[in-house]
């Protein structure tokens, strides 16, 4: 059930009411007794969506949170693993076989 804000037109005073969506708003001030409160429109708060009917992920289960951990984990191991294996590919050869390469590009160069 929502909190509702009302104001008293005649007297200023301002008051929150728990009542049901389908109950008919307040018009009697419970302060100075004229009837002139009407409701305010408020901001509201936020709905938290809780039980079987709905799909949250800040409602799972600890041991699903430990599930998907673990799987985060392991999947973080693989790519630092793939990681590794492509830098290793890339490193920078010896001087010897570059030189020898500039020398096999230049002649190719020269044949063509």
């Amino acid at each position: 059930m929502p909190t509702y804000e009302y104001t008293c037109e005649s007297c200023g005073y301002e008051f929150e009411q728990f009542q049901s969506i389908t109950a008919k708003p307040i018009r009697k001030c419970p302060k100075c007794g004229n009837v002139s409160v009407r409701r305010l429109i408020g901001v509201g708060a936020g709905v938290i969506f809780k039980g079987p009917g709905f799909y949250a992920t800040d409602y799972r289960t600890e041991s699903y949170k430990k599930a998907a951990e673990k799987e985060k984990s392991t999947s973080s191991k693989e790519t630092e693993k793939k990681e590794s294996k492509s830098n290793s590919s890339r490193r920078m050869p010896p001087p010897e076989q570059s030189e020898k390469a500039e020398r096999d590009t230049k002649d190719k160069k020269k044949s063509a």
